[in-house]
């Protein structure tokens, strides 16, 4: 075998395993756990990406002799529990990553322990049901008042009491839910596509909606659908369920293959139907491109919908270059500071949202191509939640130099997470569509 510094090839990702009676061994994963964290001790690139890497040198440098092998297979756990998965380490990083021979996938390995533990029966409860997001979303649509209610900052002794009772720190700003869903809303207010616009008939697309817009944010869905039909795309709202992403946190991959093999079986009678689909957040169109061919490779209908989808950003990139796209955007001169998210750029397609943004005249764009630290309920829980807010920081920095009128970024959760550490004219965390929107007057304000 051939052993070099590092790589300048492209990474590539082997299939997740997890059905192999190999991949819960806990003897094989503790070899390859010492295998992998003795190279990253020798290495030490990714030290200020996340909390994982310091807490595991600081683990192996604090031992008697320094080595890894003083260390306890028991110490491991809180550089487990540190990784996000937001696969900033083997995107940009790590020179070990597939093709080079040492094989390293850090983050795949953080999964793999937590499906080990998982097995175990070792499962955080709160963050295990906060994972169930369409059960949630559906329970918390008759109740969204008071649940908005409970669950707001402000309301400092229910948040005392949800901390103390669901360990869910008390200063993490939690989602709002609504009565109506972008689904619901996407039938009630049937729009058609420009017929002035360059791609009018040229395209149809499937809103993939998303737990979280469905539920969550559905402005977002609403902004997506009037930018898309106002530069002649036809629309159709889809949501047959979560993606599976706040299961692949918790390594529950059985789930996972079991919400790809359901989702994607809906979508793929729109793709045959002539839809492309469009992905409103960065989590779940990564999942629908790349995470669940690697968990569940053998589905067709998982293979179809990996070809057939774009993240929303990327799309109208696309629609810009090859159809173009109607003049009337106006210049937003209050500028917008740019969350480039982990699981947009773990995407592969370059920095659509900031290419897109650009398209807007007289509009400055400040980038940042950082983790926000938040990793979806890592930032809300009371264990991770201060961990969450330090990795933030440089972002809040640079987002604080900027003082733009706008904080965006394709991962909600980052941009509200964002928004709340910083100190700027903006008033509200946005996804980057929304900000077209506003620049071709699609929005009320």
């Amino acid at each position: 075998m051939t052993s070099r510094e590092g790589s300048l090839d492209a990474p590539t990702r082997h299939i997740i395993d997890w059905t192999n009676p190999d991949f819960a061994d806990p003897v094989k994963l503790d070899e390859e756990m010492r295998r992998v964290f003795d190279i990253c001790h020798g290495c030490r690139r990714c030290f200020n990406l996340c909390d994982s890497f310091p807490r595991l040198f600081d683990l192996i440098d604090n031992s008697p002799n320094e080595e890894l092998a003083d260390v306890t297979s028991e110490e491991f756990k809180p550089v487990v529990e540190a990784c996000t998965l937001c696969d900033m380490c083997f995107m940009t990083k790590c020179p070990y990553v597939p093709p080079h021979p040492f094989q390293l996938d850090f983050p795949h390995l953080m999964l793999r322990h937590r499906f080990v533990e998982a097995k175990k029966g070792h499962v955080d409860h709160t963050q295990r049901q906060l994972a169930e997001m369409d059960r949630n979303g559906t329970l918390a649509r008759a109740a969204s008042p008071v649940i908005n209610w409970a669950s707001d900052k402000s309301n400092k002794p229910m948040r005392a009491m949800i901390e103390n009772v669901a360990g869910i720190d008390r200063n993490a700003d939690l989602p709002k839910f609504h009565t109506r869903t972008f689904v619901s809303a996407d039938k009630s207010h049937p729009i058609t596509p420009n017929p002035a616009a360059p791609a009018f008939a040229k395209r149809k697309a499937a809103l993939y909606a998303t737990c979280f817009v469905n539920y969550n944010k559905p402005v977002t869905g609403m902004a997506a659908r009037a930018v898309l039909n106002h530069i002649g795309v036809e629309t159709k709202a889809a949501y047959p369920g979560c993606c599976g992403m706040p299961f692949l946190e918790q390594a529950e991959l059985s789930r996972v293959a079991d919400n790809a093999a359901k989702v994607s079986k809906e979508l793929v009678k729109l793709i045959d139907e002539g839809y492309d689909i469009v992905a409103l957040t960065a989590s779940c169109g990564l999942m629908l491109k790349f995470e669940w061919a690697l968990i569940a490779p053998n589905n067709p209908d998982v293979k179809k919908v990996a070809d057939a989808t774009f993240d929303i950003d990327e799309y109208v990139v696309d629609i810009a270059k090859k159809e173009g796209l109607p003049e009337g955007l106006a210049p937003l001169p209050e500028g917008v500071t740019v969350h480039l998210a982990c699981h947009a750029r773990a995407q592969n397609m370059g920095p659509k949202a900031a290419e897109m943004l650009k398209l807007i005249p007289g509009t400055p764009v400040d980038v940042i191509e950082r983790c926000s630290g938040h990793g979806g309920t890592f930032g809300v829980v009371k264990p991770t939640h201060d961990v969450a807010v330090k990795v933030g920081r440089p972002v809040y920095r640079t987002t604080n130099t900027g003082q733009r009128g706008h904080i965006v970024s394709d991962c909600p959760l980052a941009a509200q997470h964002i928004f709340n550490h910083t100190e700027t004219p903006a008033r509200e965390p946005e996804h980057p569509i929304q900000i077209m929107a506003r620049s071709y007057g699609l929005l009320e304000s």
